[in-house]
């Protein structure tokens, strides 16, 4: 079977998230995504009764997750309840109406597989790596801790704090000071003191954080410029900054700085003193966001298996296949650019580092937008690399690809934003000159050829026997060479005398 639809549900003590993927050679690719802020926890009582209204916020999201849902079979759709369904004394009774109006069983899932599931989710929308992630998801009710490794977590936790709870119980009018601050980041610290020490031992050399508090945290410091020196993410300065601004507003409704989301805003004090306290009581200074949480997890678990090889790998391969490349001549532009790199790294180019890999990557896809049209298909592949879902790969990561591709022909001026420093440079001047002396198309030997490259400019030495009889590619190599001095790089074309012909 080419591909299965499946979908995941997670309803979440802050929203209820509906997420529909379809399974591609082993990768999800959403399809639909349906989001409602339902403040479950919100309408848990004291006493840990959830109230009427709340429940039939939630009956009336699900009935219409479940419209959407009708044309699935029960194997192919996964339903997960959180926090407040965890604790609720009564949660037997809004789950058996909620089952009726979904049309699906919903499971009730512990702290510690929540984790693991959002350590799933997190993981697959990221680039693999060797190191050890700790990874933060901030929900409405708690908050999930995991150490992990590759496809593998090492250390999972659930604490009973999340941005609903504790706006409630710390802003309950919505008023917002140094002193409720203060209080409600002190709970959090007291809370998250019980693992932190286990967690200090164990190490990690990368963290992430997931689902909306962070996204929105990443929102606000970020529209702001309240991170220091252009650095993305959360980062300590960042939320400081943020806690004394929200003080000056004085209340929620008075806080309306650019980057605020309206359904995040009410419970954003409480998310914001959590992850104040995570902060300090872990010692960190910054923290990267991953799209992939609970959801995620769940289409992932549902589908049975862990991805065990870079998902990267996985996406480009398919890619090649769902827009139709010409496998021949993509092989034929990746053995020529990392030849050619090969030789400005001085042999260096077999090391498996970021510039090999993408200037691969980007090869083999070059020529992705002809699938579209082929006039400006360069510009068609960028667009495609750009807001494509590509599963394992990270918005740096697609911007990346994108930009090799865009400038694999054409004019250079449209790149000059990139840093001269930049890898970028390099790997577009082994992309493009292997793709002109590959315009043929065909299976002919390339001569002996020599290239070298520094910070001014590059050198490439072929026969002149070559050249004269190959014209057009020599007038090729010519016109190539003025766009690269338009661009402010040098670029010199040396004939010599006799070449050796090389192996293809």
């Amino acid at each position: 079977m080419e591909y299965e639809t499946i979908a995941a549900v997670d309803l979440g003590s802050n929203s209820f998230r509906l997420q529909v993927g379809r399974v591609v050679e082993g990768q999800i690719y959403p399809l639909d995504s349906l989001k409602e802020t339902v403040r479950l926890a919100g309408g848990l009582t004291a006493d840990k009764i959830l109230e009427r209204s709340a429940m039939e916020r939630g009956w009336a999201t699900l009935e219409r997750f479940g419209e959407r849902l009708r044309s699935l079979k029960g194997s192919a759709v996964r339903a997960v309840a959180t926090n407040t369904l965890r604790v609720a004394r009564n949660a037997h009774e809004f789950l058996a109406a909620g089952e009726i109006a979904l049309g699906f069983p919903i499971e009730v899932i512990a702290g510690r597989e929540e984790a693991r599931l959002i350590y799933i989710g997190t993981i697959n929308s990221l680039p693999a790596a060797p190191h050890k992630r700790l990874v933060v998801d901030i929900g409405g009710g708690s908050t999930e801790f995991i150490i992990g490794r590759k496809e593998s977590p090492m250390l999972m936790d659930s604490l009973y704090m999340g941005c609903v709870g504790y706006t409630l119980r710390y802003f309950p009018d919505g008023r917002v000071d140094k002193k409720r601050l203060a209080i409600a980041r002190a709970a959090a610290a007291k809370e998250t003191e019980r693992i932190k020490h286990v967690y200090a031992e164990q190490g990690w050399k990368e963290v992430v954080g997931s689902s909306g508090t962070a996204r929105a945290l990443v929102d606000l410091l970020e529209s702001n410029r309240l991170n220091p020196g252009g650095v993305t993410g959360v980062t300590r300065e960042g939320l400081e900054k943020l806690a004394t601004m929200l003080c000056k507003a004085g209340s929620i409704d008075a806080f309306n700085a650019p980057g605020v989301r309206a359904d995040r805003l009410p419970v954003l004090p409480g998310g914001l003193a959590i992850m104040m306290a995570i902060f300090e009581e872990f010692r960190l200074t910054q923290m990267n966001y991953a799209d992939g949480a609970l959801r995620l997890g769940v289409l992932y678990d549902l589908l049975g298996r862990f991805q065990h090889h870079d998902m990267r790998v996985a996406t480009v391969k398919h890619f090649v296949r769902r827009y139709q490349v010409e496998k021949k001549q993509a092989e034929r532009v990746r053995k020529t650019a990392l030849d050619i790199l090969f030789r400005l790294r001085n042999g260096k180019a077999g090391e498996l580092d970021d510039e090999v890999i993408f200037l691969d990557w980007a090869a083999m896809l070059h020529e992705i937008g002809i699938s579209v049209a082929h006039s400006g298909y360069h510009k068609h592949g960028a667009y495609i690399l750009t807001y494509a879902d590509m599963p394992g790969f990270s918005n740096k990561d697609r911007a990346r690809l994108a930009t090799l591709v865009l400038g694999h022909r054409g004019k250079l001026n449209r790149l000059l934003e990139l840093p001269r420093a930049d890898m970028g440079w390099r790997q577009l001047f082994c992309l493009r000159l292997a793709t002109l002396l590959h315009r043929d198309r065909g299976d002919r030997n390339l001569p002996a050829y020599m290239a070298r490259g520094d910070s001014e400019g590059f050198t490439f030495e072929i026969p002149a026997r070559w050249l004269e009889a190959n014209p057009w590619t020599a007038a090729a190599l010519t016109e190539e060479a003025q766009i690269w001095r338009q661009a402010g790089f040098g670029f010199k074309v040396k004939s010599v005398a006799s070449g050796r012909k090389k192996d293809k």
